[in-house]
C-alpha cells in the first residue's frame, strides 16, 4: 500500500489525540507532512510530535489552504463554525477530505456542502466515528441478517455524565447556539444518524421537546458569585465547584481542554479568566440540557431518542424492536442481547473493549479514510450524503421545538434545498 500524506487543520483534542494517533501507529500507511493551528503551543506539540517542518507549520488555516496542494487528504478538525468554509476550499484543491462532525452549524450551509460534494469525486467522509465501531456495527448486522425480523420501532438514549455537561454544554465551547449550533447539531447529530442508519429509511415527520432547565440563572444558590473563584459560599458543597474540576493531580480530559499551560499556576489563571471558571448557573449557555426527539420514517419504523445530562455513566442505551424479537444493546458494558420472542430465545455478546476512545471508533474511520484514500476510491461509508440527513432531522427537531409543530419532512426538505 503507497504511503499516504495527510495535512491537519486543527491540532486541538480531535485533530491531535484522536486522529493524528493512528498515523504515529501506521507510520507505513501515512504521514503527516502540514499543520494548521492558531495556538503556536499546540502547533509546536503537533509539528514535534510528526516532524513537521517549520515551514509546514500554520498559523492560520487560510494560509494552508491557499498554499498549493501539500498532501493527498486533509483532516478538517477546527471548531464547529469553522467546518464549511476550509471543507468548500479543500474540495477545490482536490484534497480527499475527513471532516469532524458536525458538517456544519447552519442548515444552509450543510445543504450547501451536500449540494457541493455530489459533484466530488475523492472520499469525503464525515466524522461518525460510531458507525466504525464494533459495536454498533454488531447491531446493524444483526438487523441485516434478519434476526428481530423487520425493524418496528427504535428507542435510543445518550446518556451524559455530569462532568461532560458542566464541561462541554455549560461552561465550554458547545454551550451556546451562537459558536456551536443546538445541541442536536453539535453532539447528537451522530446519535440521530444511527437511528436513521438502524431505521433504514428516509424520515418522514419529527417532533421534539426540551429546553434549558437546570442549568440556568433562576436555580443559582443564593449569593453565587459569577465565578466559582470570587468567594462563592457554596464552594464546599457545589458539585459543580470549577477549582475540584480541573485543580487536580489529573490533566487528562476536560483538564488538558481548558488551557495550554497544564501547571497549577496556569490552571489557576484559566480559571480566573478564562469560561472554565464560572459558575454552572450564570453563564451564558442557552442549549438544551433535556431534549427528546421522535421520529417516523418512510417504512413505517418509529423512533425515539432522548439526551439526558444527568447520568451516571457516559453510555449509549439503545432498544430495536422488530417483528420477530428485539435487541437491547449498552455501549458502556459493550453488551448486546437478542431475543427471539418467537422460539422464546436470548443470545448475549459481550464484545471487548477498545483501547482507542469511542469504542474504538476513532481508530477505525482513520483506517477505513486512509486504505480509502490509498486507493483512491470515492464518497465513503459516511459520506456527505449519507449524513445531511441525521442534520435534517437535527434541524427539523430545533423547528419542533422551537414552535410546537410536527415537521413534515418532505416539505421541510424541500424549502431547505431552495433556500
Amino acid at each position: 500500500m503507497e504511503q499516504v500524506s495527510v495535512a491537519l487543520i486543527g491540532a486541538g483534542d480531535r485533530g491531535l489525540h484522536c486522529y493524528a494517533p493512528y498515523i504515529k501507529e501506521n507510520p507505513w500507511k501515512g504521514r503527516l507532512v502540514a499543520v494548521a493551528e492558531m495556538d503556536p503551543l499546540k502547533r509546536d506539540a503537533c509539528g514535534d510530535a510528526f516532524g513537521i517542518p517549520r515551514e509546514a507549520r500554520y498559523e492560520d488555516m487560510n494560509d494552508l489552504l491557499a498554499a498549493p496542494k501539500l498532501a493527498d487528504a486533509l483532516l478538517i478538525c477546527t471548531s464547529d463554525t469553522l467546518h464549511f468554509k476550509p471543507a468548500m476550499q479543500a474540495m477545490k484543491k482536490g484534497y480527499h477530505i475527513l471532516l469532524e462532525k458536525p458538517m456544519a452549524t447552519t442548515l444552509a450551509e450543510c445543504v450547501a456542502l451536500e449540494r457541493t460534494a455530489r459533484e466530488y469525486s475523492r472520499v469525503f467522509i464525515l466524522c461518525y466515528v460510531l458507525r466504525y465501531t464494533e459495536f454498533f456495527m454488531t447491531i446493524r448486522g444483526l438487523i441485516d441478517s434478519g434476526a428481530i425480523g423487520e425493524v418496528s420501532s427504535i428507542v435510543h438514549m445518550e446518556n451524559i455524565p455530569l462532568i461532560d455537561q458542566v464541561h462541554a454544554f455549560t461552561r465550554g465551547i458547545f454551550s451556546n447556539t451562537s459558536v456551536a449550533g443546538p445541541i442536536l447539531v453539535s453532539h447528537c447529530c451522530h446519535d440521530l444518524d444511527l437511528v436513521s442508519w438502524f431505521a433504514g429509511a428516509k424520515c418522514t415527520k419529527v417532533a421534539s421537546f426540551g429546553g434549558l432547565t437546570h442549568f440556568c440563572a433562576r436555580n443559582a444558590p443564593e449569593g453565587a458569585p459569577a465565578r466559582c473563584l470570587d468567594g462563592c459560599p457554596h464552594a464546599g458543597a457545589c458539585p459543580y465547584y470549577a477549582p475540584n474540576y480541573y485543580l487536580t493531580q489529573d490533566v487528562g480530559w476536560p483538564t488538558s481542554t481548558i488551557c495550554t499551560d497544564m501547571s497549577f499556576e496556569g490552571r489557576m489563571e484559566a480559571l480566573r479568566t478564562g469560561p472554565y471558571g464560572r459558575c454552572v448557573y450564570h453563564c451564558d449557555n442557552n442549549v438544551c440540557d433535556n431534549q427528546t426527539v421522535i421520529m417516523e420514517f418512510e417504512n413505517g419504523v418509529t423512533a425515539s431518542f432522548s439526551l439526558q445530562p444527568f447520568a451516571s455513566a457516559n453510555a449509549r442505551t439503545l432498544k430495536i424492536l422488530g417483528t420477530k424479537g428485539e435487541i437491547r444493546a449498552n455501549l458502556e458494558n459493550n453488551e448486546i442481547e437478542v431475543t427471539d420472542i418467537l422460539l422464546g430465545q436470548k443470545k448475549g455478546y459481550r464484545l471487548r473493549p477498545s483501547k482507542y476512545k469511542y469504542g474504538g471508533g476513532d481508530h477505525g474511520i482513520m483506517e477505513y479514510f486512509i486504505d480509502e484514500v490509498a486507493k483512491a476510491g470515492g464518497g465513503g461509508r459516511t459520506c456527505m450524503s449519507s449524513s445531511l440527513e441525521s442534520h435534517l432531522i437535527a434541524f427539523a427537531a430545533e423547528e419542533s421545538r422551537n414552535h410546537n409543530v410536527v415537521v413534515n419532512m418532505q416539505a421541510f426538505v424541500s424549502s431547505a434545498a431552495a433556500g
